[in-house]
């Protein structure tokens, strides 16, 4: 029996308030909220045996849910650590303060200072209202920790600089860039920037990269190749559990087509033992910008930076 851990990405719902550029919301057939049945059966799934965390993301905003209060309230005193990633939109004052203590970080998207960069790519959400709830949130956040996520698209990066500014000047200075634009399963046109270029614009601008906020661990990663029948580091590392409660094969199937199988009946242990014995699946890896990272000389990079980044945490 394997015994990794992983991280669960979990979606209250896969509806959202915005039509962002990097995100092809067309492939959602029926965007779906969340049930309280749903909710129920899948926190009695999550154990600490089997994931490190639980990150509330999926392909839609989880503020907008109708149920989002409640649902927080029920992450308050388990024992699987919750973040969750939010646009920042619907953040407003009584989410914030209510969150506070319940989630251990909330991760707000965010593209550009620039209101005309910002409407290209967070489009349909409106930039002062996320700035506004972002300087709040800095203000009144005593135990949740706020970060942000810069999104790595080539036409945000021109202004980067005046954004990082404008963060600063508010106190807030996680600011995170993933070092891969996700080519999310072939769905969306491969963008004209390399990873390369990425990592050296994070170390440019000392931003925290991404990619090591989902990795379990080393020995988890190599229990992780010896387990599994497809050795990506990237799908193994997080379990998606979708709006109607289903196990997915990979994060990056938007469609939410490649189910192993729901919360109501199988346990996230059981989800993961089904997934090992899968091999390729050509309609959603055969595109995949995922496909093979972390391998060789970059693996080894990503673990030197990953125990650097844990040593320093331990010794502050």
């Amino acid at each position: 029996m394997s015994n990794y851990r992983l991280t669960a990405n979990i979606e209250w719902t896969s509806k959202c308030n915005a039509k962002c550029a990097m995100c092809p919301r067309h492939v959602i057939d029926r965007p779906k909220l969340m049930t309280r049945e749903i909710y129920r059966a899948m926190m009695s799934r999550l154990e600490q045996r089997d994931l490190v965390r639980a990150i509330v993301a999926g392909f839609g905003e989880p503020t907008t849910h109708p149920l989002f209060m409640e649902f927080v309230e029920g992450t308050r005193d388990h024992p699987v650590h919750f973040d969750m990633v939010s646009n920042g939109e619907r953040l407003d004052a009584e989410k914030v303060r209510h969150l506070d203590g319940a989630l251990g970080m909330v991760m707000v998207s965010f593209s550009s200072i620039d209101p005309d960069v910002y409407k290209s790519v967070h489009t349909n959400l409106d930039q002062q209202r996320v700035m506004e709830n972002l300087k709040f949130a800095q203000r009144e956040l005593k135990q949740t920790h706020l970060s942000v996520s810069l999104t790595p698209m080539p036409e945000c990066l021109d202004t980067l600089p005046e954004t990082i500014e404008w963060f600063h000047q508010q106190g807030i200075t996680d600011l995170r860039m993933s070092p891969n634009f996700y080519n999310r399963a072939g769905s969306i046109e491969e963008q004209d920037i390399q990873t390369r270029t990425l990592r050296q614009i994070i170390e440019r601008y000392k931003l925290k990269a991404l990619d090591l906020d989902f990795v379990p661990g080393a020995m988890d990663v190599v229990k992780q190749l010896r387990s599994n029948k497809f050795n990506c580091i990237p799908r193994n590392s997080s379990m998606f559990i979708t709006s109607d409660g289903n196990y997915l094969y990979c994060y990056n199937d938007m469609s939410h087509h490649h189910s192993l199988g729901n919360v109501r009946e199988m346990s996230v242990r059981e989800a993961i033992e089904r997934r090992e014995l899968t091999g390729v699946r050509g309609e959603l890896c055969d595109q995949c910008n995922m496909r093979g990272r972390y391998q060789g000389v970059e693996l080894a990079q990503m673990a030197a930076k990953y125990m650097g980044s844990r040593l320093i945490a331990a010794v502050g």
